[in-house]
């Protein structure tokens, strides 16, 4: 009973409790805030890496492997597969309307197909919008006019099907997809939106012309790539004049710095990996005895004759996305186990289920470089503000400790009444608990409400002070992510009352052995 009223008492009556208090309220609070923003940060990250990607690919680079219908639709039969999508990612050369040279990551894919798989449909920059982004208050979206609307929904439709019309024939023609930083056409807005750039393009005599267009609208690109053999060796360049449907955001900045996305069968042509036929030279079987000449060395070898057959059409990647409710480990499993299946049906003529063992990949694989180093600057980021919150333990200690020698007599009297030695320690221990309890709750408290509404009070801040930390014009994210779990907050929060028990300790220890005689002789 005792201990319960003297923790009340020394808990209301003494404004150095109310200090640690304070201290324990802020660096649960500061914590929380830390890792809510920063685990906010690479879940957002992570979402926008995923958003191109689908959750688990099949990757042969470079040659592509065929038959790949057929194993979409093995895919597909699966009950644990919701969709999959044929791709052939490379590399190569794009011409931007300002006539500058860049190297990019080209894309080739199926709209309809790849906008199942994955959230391509979603990225799509230039669409109609239903009310403006969080940051632009004033309305001024170029998406959200009334005079752009016909265009916006044009232009929109026009993305998800990778085609545009040709203004001189009418007809509908193959067009890719870029990233909307590829260009450098696209002005970033203080809001953090996009609107159609002026350009500069240099001439040879020094002087300047400007390039002012839409690329969605009026704009085209020079692609060029090297297309391969059969075996993958580079063998003659090959360019297109590709116009530009629409633009995409994924939320990463190099992918929309340096992507375009094309249809399929256009990189496959450039490419040589569509379907075409296949001279082979075979032993005439029909005269076995028979010989020729061999027109290229000269030597008498056995007569031969053409056999004619099909290549199939191939692709680098197919994507997959797994059904809902089931783990992305499982899926993966799955997709192994069918392709296994499929590569025994076509032995000989696509990649061996051992080969591909380690080339069916998560969408968290592909991205595990991204994901690490974010992962990494967390836990850094915790450990220093950890280290600077751990100074709460030296000041309750401090407190504690002054305490503990003010209340010498209070002590000595506890004892000679009978007070055990175990049960005045456990009174300053009860204390520490007390404080941290209370400190702890005010400060996950505060953590929250400072997480839920930190952009408002960003902006607020930004209005009041003239001071704007998160500038939607240079950070990629339009608003600071975050992310309060409650996981994460019952952490913060039991480390909280750790801390303060930890400081306790020494002062219950001290004052435990403390002898009662000399206790009550001190005053």
């Amino acid at each position: 009973m005792y201990q319960a009223l003297l923790t009340r008492k020394y808990l209301t009556r003494k404004i150095m409790p109310m200090l640690a208090m304070v201290a324990v309220m802020l660096s649960v609070a500061t914590i929380l805030v830390t890792w809510s923003v920063m685990g906010g940060f690479l879940k957002t990250l992570i979402e926008s890496g995923r958003t191109l990607v689908g959750d688990v690919a099949i990757v042969w680079p470079n040659v592509g492997f065929g038959y790949y219908d057929e194993l979409m639709e093995d895919l597909e039969a699966d009950p644990m597969i919701a969709a999959a999508t044929p791709s052939i990612e490379t590399f190569g050369l794009i011409q931007l309307p300002d006539d500058r040279i860049e190297l990019v990551s080209i894309k080739g894919v199926d709209p309809s197909s790849y906008s199942a798989v994955t959230g391509f449909g979603d990225t799509l920059w230039w669409k109609p919008i239903d009310g403006p982004t969080p940051k632009d208050h004033d309305g001024e979206d170029l998406r959200l006019q009334d005079e752009n609307q016909d265009l916006m929904e044009r232009v929109y439709n026009n993305g998800l099907r990778m085609m545009r019309e040709n203004p001189a024939t009418g007809i509908d023609e193959p067009a890719g997809v870029l990233g909307v930083e590829v260009t450098g056409l696209n002005y970033r807005t203080p809001w953090g939106g996009y609107e159609p750039w002026i350009g500069n393009r240099a001439r040879p005599d020094g002087g300047i012309d400007r390039v002012e267009l839409f690329m969605p609208n009026n704009g085209t690109v020079g692609l060029t790539v090297l297309s391969l053999d059969s075996n993958g060796r580079p063998v003659d360049p090959k360019t297109i004049t590709m116009p530009i449907a629409n633009e995409f955001q994924s939320g990463i900045y190099e992918v929309d710095q340096q992507t375009i996305m094309v249809p399929l069968d256009v990189l496959q042509r450039m490419l040589r990996l569509d379907a075409a036929q296949r001279v082979e030279l075979v032993r005439d079987d029909e005269n076995p005895f028979a010989v020729e000449e061999d027109p290229v060395t000269g030597e008498i070898r056995p007569k031969m004759r053409e056999e004619i057959g099909l290549d199939p059409a191939r692709v680098t990647t197919v994507l997959v996305n797994g059904a809902e409710g089931y783990e992305l480990e499982a899926v993966r499993t799955r997709v192994q186990e069918i392709y296994t299946e499929f590569a025994s049906r076509h032995k000989g003529e696509v990649p061996s289920a051992f080969d591909m063992k380690r080339q069916v990949k998560t969408w968290e694989d592909l991205n595990r470089t991204m994901i690490s180093a974010v992962k990494k600057e967390t836990g850094l980021v915790l450990f220093i503000f950890g280290i600077v919150s751990f100074t709460t333990v030296f000041l309750v200690l401090a407190i504690f400790w002054s305490m503990a020698s003010e209340k010498t007599k209070d002590i000595g009297i506890l004892r000679a009444l009978g007070a055990s030695t175990p049960g005045i320690a456990w009174l300053w221990i009860r204390y520490g608990a007390a404080i941290g309890i209370v400190g702890s709750v005010l400060g996950t408290a505060m953590g929250y409400w400072i997480v839920s509404d930190i952009n408002a009070i960003h902006d607020w801040i930004g209005r009041t002070t003239g001071l704007v930390i998160w500038d939607p014009q240079q950070y990629y994210f339009i608003e600071i992510p975050s992310d309060v779990d409650p996981q994460k907050a019952l952490i913060v929060f039991v480390v909280g009352v750790l801390t303060c028990v930890l400081g306790a300790l020494l002062p219950a220890w001290h004052s435990a052995r403390m002898d009662p005689v000399k206790a009550l002789r001190f005053e």
